[in-house]
């Protein structure tokens, strides 16, 4: 089993025990060191307080699973309002919603383009951009971002 599944199985209970929803675990290399992130989300939004106490309480809990042999830094973040949708659900709970999706190779000459999630389909999305449909296997999609419009 992965880290993050691991982590994300005995994180998840006290993370909803403080009010939040565990939205994402990565465990990432950047340069020389290892970091193990929880991402929260709550309805009105997460703040400083929700990472801290989320943080305090499963902290021991990780030192007891021991699940990453090595040193890490450990951190408990908010999902963000632009945050990567990634899981089945996060797509068909954001159905309707803007979203950036990021791709691969160029289409149109563009890399990444703003629109509107209309339909997710096995890894397969549906978008409209200004009057356009458009859809987009899994393997042309690098990333899709919730979009904040101002």
């Amino acid at each position: 089993m992965k880290v993050t599944e691991l982590v994300e199985r005995f994180a998840r209970p006290i993370v909803e025990a403080h009010g939040c929803e565990l939205w994402d675990v990565e465990y990432v290399r950047e340069g020389s060191e290892y970091f193990l992130r929880l991402y929260l989300d709550k309805e009105g939004g997460v703040d400083i307080s929700d990472c801290e106490a989320v943080s305090r309480a499963v902290d021991p809990v990780l030192d007891e699973e021991d699940p990453i042999q090595g040193s890490y830094h450990f951190e408990v973040c908010s999902a963000g309002l632009e945050r990567a949708l990634k899981r089945p659900g996060d797509f068909q709970r954001f159905l309707g919603s803007p979203v950036t999706v990021k791709l691969y190779r160029p289409r149109n000459g563009l890399k990444e383009i703003p629109c509107v999630l209309k339909a997710y389909d096995d890894g397969r999305i549906t978008v409209e951009a200004g009057k356009e449909t458009i859809a987009f296997e899994k393997s042309e999609v690098a990333l899709v971002r919730l979009r904040v419009e101002f």
